[in-house]
């Protein structure tokens, strides 16, 4: 029986695959991160039902944290947490985090505190199941391109910290920094402090240089810590968060 010229190029591909993983980092990166980002909308989707039950509620961030915390280990990440007593505040607060690709999505779930929500950009809501998802988790979402909503959405969600002791999580530099340093903060997060009267906590992930690199196409295994200069919330309301804004 002849074998067709389309099982052939088959079992071409499938023998040049990993061959190509192993001696191609380029391509090792577009595998990884093609896993990565379609491993995370699976577990979106497993995560749905068990969310669906509680409808939209910050208390799904716990599932959502759950389901997300073995994935470093795919990739052989090592997470070193430092300060973690910093966040055993029994108030809300404004957590400000540095921003630098969506494997940060890694360092929040590891650290997490209760009753925490993260705000992410309007766009999240429309990736499928992944969107859902983070619905369900209870973030807030906002649209950076039309100013006055998102102000709103700030101060409803000052409003929903106090009223149902929620706390939040803001990436101040607004978007994704692959350079190792940081960007200009924006002012949403102190804004929202100022407005809710609550502390500041600050968390710093450190560089992914070492073992990933999106310029140069390259993610390998490696260690990032957590915490690093954290030593507890900077004061409250407009005085914690001038302090923080001004020293950056």
């Amino acid at each position: 029986m002849e074998v067709s010229a389309g099982v052939w190029a088959l079992v071409l591909v499938l023998a040049l695959v990993p061959l190509l993983y192993e001696l191609s980092g380029s391509f090792r990166f577009v595998v990884k991160m093609a896993f990565y980002n379609g491993w995370i909308l699976l577990l979106a989707a497993f995560a749905l039902p068990l969310c669906a039950v509680r409808g939209r509620s910050v208390e799904n961030m716990k599932i959502l944290r759950s389901m997300l915390q073995h994935v470093k280990h795919l990739y052989g990440i090592r997470m070193d947490v430092r300060g973690l007593e910093h966040f055993d505040l029994k108030e809300p607060y404004v957590v400000v985090s540095n921003h630098q690709s969506s494997l940060d999505l890694l360092g929040m779930m590891e650290v997490l505190p209760d009753r925490c929500v993260p705000i992410a950009k309007r766009e999240l809501l429309y990736m499928g199941t992944v969107g859902l998802a983070c619905w369900l988790g209870g973030i807030i979402f906002i649209n950076r391109q039309k100013t006055d909503d998102a102000i709103s959405v700030m101060a409803e969600a000052a409003r929903t910290m106090l009223r149902e002791d929620v706390r939040v999580w803001v990436f101040p530099e607004g978007t994704r920094n692959h350079n190792g340093s940081m960007l200009p903060f924006k002012r949403g997060a102190f804004h929202l402090a100022v407005q809710a009267q609550v502390p500041v906590v600050p968390i710093v992930i450190s560089s992914y240089q070492d073992f990933y690199n999106k310029k140069e196409w390259r993610f390998t295994s490696g260690e990032s810590w957590l915490g690093g200069e954290v030593h507890g919330h900077v004061g409250r309301g407009l005085w914690g968060a001038w302090a923080i804004w001004g020293s950056v």
